[in-house]
């Protein structure tokens, strides 16, 4: 039987995360079923289950989306062309792109004006690689972190930088970039890395979590870039680790044996899954909590959505239930109102 569980924090829901959440649920309080949503709004699938159970449509094409219909842009960023499609025919487009990745788009689009050849670590097929790398194809060179530099040869060594998917292992950073400074001297990259906070406190609670304990459990989907990672680190730091979507996932033989269970979730998984976790386990001695930072970073609705809820704060307010937050409603609290109580609110609808 397990005795203890250690449970990482930080862990789960980025500031990121919690904003695009919070968006896509004032979308569909506002408007009639259904809601589109180009891409998943995160990387999990009970969050994007969650949504659809209230009407949203998730696309991977904006031709999917009629005329006139209520468009969300994911989280993790859309490539020019589909943010020019959905302005040109949605009725109303938020973009709920995390300001992390933005930042990254903009480093593209400056870099490559001065005349700077791109290499982009990040993983083919993701959805924010794609948008990144679209905003200047004929200047990016995607770099797989496993498979480094191999062939690449820069036209001029002297106009080389490098940037980076925000959801990578930092392991995976710190080796292309000395593989890339090594070839490159003059390389140009962000005085820090593009990588997410989020991602590197994750990753370092799990690092603490594995001088420790027996096994990790990370709670996350698997097309969430940054849970992976989270696997990775603890297999690095040799400790068996699985990614598991919920406590169902968890397989008996894992825990034979085991005094010591880590846990922790990636950035887009919702808590009440790790909680189900931690009862799924029983620790023997409870539950001890392993923190390596405290995180109070918090991203501000999409301009596009305050400035539409401005406009409708009466009408808004009614829908969400707001009189029971007193005079200030939801909208002027949004810094304490969370992602979790979001996803409360579409369950009751």
């Amino acid at each position: 039987m397990v005795k203890r569980v250690q449970l990482a924090e930080p862990r789960g829901f980025c500031a990121g995360v919690e904003m695009a959440i919070k968006a896509l649920t004032w979308m569909v309080r506002v408007f009639e079923a259904p809601v589109y949503c180009y891409h998943e709004i995160v990387h999990n699938r009970w969050v994007v289950d969650a949504f659809e159970r209230v009407g949203v449509i998730f696309v991977d094409s904006m031709d999917e989306v009629p005329p006139g219909a209520p468009v969300m842009l994911s989280a993790h960023g859309s490539a020019p062309e589909v943010v020019a499609a959905a302005q040109a025919s949605a009725g109303v487009v938020v973009d709920a792109v995390c300001p992390l990745v933005t930042k990254v788009h903009h480093e593209v689009k400056t870099l490559t004006a001065k005349g700077f050849e791109i290499l982009y670590i990040g993983h083919e097929g993701h959805d924010e690689a794609i948008g990144t790398v679209a905003e200047a194809p004929e200047h990016i060179t995607l770099i797989e972190p496993e498979r480094g530099l191999e062939g690449f040869q820069a036209k001029d060594p002297a106009k080389v930088a490098l940037l980076a998917q925000t959801t990578l292992g930092l392991f995976e950073w710190e080796d292309v970039l000395e593989q890339s400074q090594a070839q490159y001297p003059e390389l140009k990259t962000a005085r820090k890395s593009d990588l997410c906070y989020a991602t590197t406190n994750r990753q370092e609670a799990v690092q603490q979590l594995s001088s420790t304990a027996d096994l990790i459990l990370v709670v996350g989907s698997d097309s969430s870039s940054n849970t992976r990672a989270l696997v990775r680190v603890a297999h690095q730091a040799g400790i068996p680790a699985h990614r598991i979507d919920s406590a169902a996932a968890i397989k008996d033989e894992w825990l034979d044996g085991v005094d010591i269970v880590g846990v922790t979730a990636g950035a887009s998984a919702p808590d009440h899954l790790v909680t189900q976790v931690i009862d799924r386990i029983n620790p023997s001695n409870g539950v001890e909590l392993v923190q390596v930072t405290k995180e109070g970073e918090y991203f501000p609705l999409p301009p596009q959505l305050r400035g539409f809820l401005t406009a409708l704060q009466a009408t808004v307010e009614a829908g969400f239930g707001a009189a029971s937050r007193g005079d200030r409603g939801l909208l002027e609290d949004d810094r304490n109102w969370t992602a979790t109580e979001a996803l409360d609110l579409i369950a009751e609808a």
